[in-house]
């Protein structure tokens, strides 16, 4: 074929793929697309979370749960998230980080040693029904893939709470804990989707809940939703959350 022919064989393939509404080049891979540091100069995280108060709040009206204490994340590198599997982020997320991982209530602003990382807890209030960890990590100047965060809030109720679940979703891998006893895991590699994945029934104590959460990613974007769901699946709002 000679240059001409070429030419207008490009010419009418290029032609094809616009009347498509495509364009004849190379389609970036899934990270690349959506990451937003290609395009987003700006490091700061106030577009999403403001500074958690200790004013009263409630869940949002889904009843999503918006106000939380997040560690920087840790590193915690992988190429895929197809590694995820129970097994591994099983031992991921019970690996000891830092001292009183399981048993003590962090405090804003407080710093905590992770190998050579030193990584700050901050109380924050999600603007969003889901909590975008990548976000957080991005807008703090921090590392954004292969990483592991921390999360923890603390849930009131005004009673004593039988036969509710936590709904959960996450991207990528997650863990979730109520009390200190397993609630929900959600292994391999996911978006996130609203109440992906409910835990068995529950009980919500009279008084101080503490939920905490692990989410692992490798490539891709970081985040989660979690709410408690009645017996009718209909979400519990009638609680308030604090983070001390």
């Amino acid at each position: 074929m000679n240059n001409k022919l070429k030419t207008l064989s490009l010419a009418v393939v290029a032609v094809i793929f616009t009347g498509l509404g495509l364009h004849a080049q190379t389609v970036p891979s899934g990270r690349q697309m959506d990451d937003p540091t290609k395009r987003d100069t700006v490091r700061s995280i106030a577009a999403y979370f403001i500074p958690a108060t200790k004013s009263k709040k409630t869940p949002d009206s889904q009843g999503f749960i918006q106000r939380w204490l997040l560690l920087e994340p840790i590193d915690k590198p992988n190429r895929s998230n197809t590694v995820f599997t129970d097994s591994y982020i099983r031992e991921a997320f019970t690996t000891v980080y830092f001292p009183n991982q399981f048993t003590a209530l962090p405090k804003d602003g407080e710093k905590v040693k992770v190998g050579e990382q030193e990584l700050t807890w901050h109380a924050l209030e999600s603007k969003k029904f889901n909590v975008k960890l990548f976000r957080f990590a991005y807008g703090l100047n921090k590392q954004v893939y292969g990483v592991l965060f921390w999360a923890v809030t603390v849930v009131n109720s005004p009673q004593e709470m039988k036969n509710v679940r936590m709904a959960v979703g996450s991207n990528s891998a997650s863990m979730w804990w109520l009390n200190g006893e397993e609630a929900v895991i959600l292994s391999g590699d996911r978006r996130m989707v609203m109440d992906d994945c409910v835990s068995p029934r529950l009980t919500l104590n009279k008084g101080k809940n503490i939920i905490r959460g692990a989410v692992i990613n490798g490539p891709g974007m970081s985040d989660f939703c979690v709410r408690f769901l009645d017996e009718k699946g209909e979400p519990i709002k009638d609680i308030t959350i604090s983070c001390e």
